[in-house]
C-alpha cells in the first residue's frame, strides 16, 4: 500500500468544516500525513484565544493513556470543544483503555493521537474499537515510483506546474522523505520569480543543489542508450561530491530496469511492434513523455540481459550496504557496476 487509508485531503476538509470526530488516531510510517494533519488541528479546531484553556499538547513519554482521557473529561471553558493532542503517542505502554473511552466519548473534546513510525496490533480490541468508529487513519510510506506524483499534487495545490524532469531529479535526489521533499518544493516557491508557473530543471539546479546534468535521472538515461562515455562522465562527476552515496543511484537503477522488464512483457498493438504509449505509461505508472526512452532501451536491453542487470544490481545493492564491499568506495563502486551493466 502506500496510499494513505483515507485521502489526507478528506479529513482536512471536514475539520475546516467543523465536523469533528472526538478521536483521531493517526498512526504509521509516514510521519508527513500525521504531522499535517496534527498542527492543522491545532491551528484551526479553536480560535487563537480560546487555546490557552482549551487545548492540551502533551508527549506520550510524558503520559499514559488514563491523563489523556481525564483532560479529555474536563469541560471546555468559553469554547464549544477541548483539544488535547497527543505527539509521540506511540511512547505511551497501553493504549487498552482508549476502548471504555471510545464506548462514551466527551462530546466536546477531541483527541488527536499521533502515533509514528508503527501501527497498532490489529488483533487488539482497542484497534478494533477504533476502526469500528471510523478514528483509525494510517499512512504508510509512498515507495520511491510514487514521489513524483506526490510532488505534482503538492505544486497543483498551489497552482504550480513542474517539467516531468525536474520532478523526477528531486525525487531521485530525496527519496521518499516527504517532508524532505515538501520543504525543498517550500524553497523552491519562495524564490521563483512572481510570474513563474512551472519548475523547471535550471531552478531545481540552483536552488536544490542537483545537477542537471549529472544526477541518476541522467545517469540511467545514458545507461539506456548504452553511451558508454557520458555513463563514465556522470559516474565521476557524481562520485566527487562529498555527500555521494551509491545506495540511491543504484535504487534509481534498478527501479528503472525493473520498469523495463515490465516494458518487455507488455503486448504489442496487434499487428505491430508497437506499444501503445497511453497503455505503457500506465503499466508503467510513469508519464508518457518517457515512454520514448523505455522503448529504445528495449532494443539494447533484451529481456535475458534485462534479467541478468537486475540480478547485478541486487548484489550491488547489498555491496552499497557492507555486505562484501571491502575497502572499495562507493565511486569506485559505481564505476564498476555501470561496466558489468554496458557489457
Amino acid at each position: 500500500m502506500a496510499k494513505p487509508a483515507i485521502d489526507y485531503r478528506t479529513i482536512l476538509s471536514e475539520i475546516s468544516d467543523k465536523k469533528f470526530k472526538p478521536v483521531y488516531f493517526l498512526q504509521g510510517e509516514e510521519p508527513y500525513y500525521i504531522d499535517l494533519i496534527s498542527n492543522y488541528m491545532i491551528e484551526h479546531v479553536l480560535e487563537e484565544d480560546q487555546r490557552d484553556f482549551n487545548q492540551n499538547v502533551i508527549y506520550g513519554q510524558d503520559t499514559d493513556i488514563r491523563k489523556v482521557i481525564d483532560l479529555a473529561r474536563s469541560f471546555p471553558m468559553g469554547s464549544q470543544h477541548r483539544l488535547v493532542v497527543v505527539k509521540e503517542a506511540q511512547k505511551i505502554a497501553s493504549m487498552d483503555d482508549l476502548s471504555f473511552y471510545l464506548q462514551k466519548p466527551m462530546p466536546s473534546s477531541i483527541i488527536v493521537f499521533c502515533y509514528k513510525g508503527k501501527k497498532l496490533d490489529a488483533r487488539k480490541k482497542v484497534t478494533k474499537d477504533l476502526e469500528k468508529e471510523k478514528a483509525l487513519f494510517t499512512f504508510d510510506k509512498l515507495y520511491d515510483n510514487q514521489v513524483p506524483d506526490f510532488i505534482e499534487s503538492y505544486l497543483k495545490e498551489r497552482n504550480m506546474a513542474i517539467e516531468p524532469k525536474a520532478k523526477l531529479m528531486i525525487s531521485e535526489h530525496l527519496g521518499n522523505d516527504l517532508q524532505k521533499v515538501a520543504n525543498e518544493i517550500d524553497k523552491l516557491l519562495v524564490s521563483k520569480p512572481s510570474d513563474c508557473k512551472s519548475i523547471t530543471c535550471d531552478m531545481v539546479e540552483r536552488n536544490v543543489g542537483i545537477s542537471k546534468d549529472f544526477n541518476a535521472f541522467e545517469l540511467v538515461d545514458a545507461l539506456f542508450a548504452r553511451n558508454v562515455q557520458k555513463c563514465n562522465l556522470i559516474a565521476l562527476q557524481m562520485a566527487k561530491s562529498k555527500s555521494f552515496s551509491i545506495i540511491p543511484v543504484i535504487t534509481s537503477i534498478f527501479n528503472s530496469f525493473s520498469n523495463l522488464m515490465v516494458y518487455h512483457y507488455i503486448p504489442n498493438a496487434p499487428g505491430t511492434n508497437y506499444k501503445p504509449e497511453k497503455e505503457v505509461a500506465a503499466e508503467l505508472k510513469i508519464n508518457p513523455f518517457f515512454v520514448k526512452k523505455y522503448t529504445a532501451a528495449a532494443m539494447n536491453f533484451k529481456p535475458r540481459k534485462t534479467m541478468e542487470i537486475i540480478s547485478l544490481l541486487r548484489t550491488y545493492d547489498a555491496m552499497s550496504k557492507g555486505i562484501g564491499k571491502g575497502s572499495t568506495d562507493d565511486g569506485d563502486l559505481l564505476k564498476e557496476l555501470i561496466f558489468k551493466i554496458l557489457h
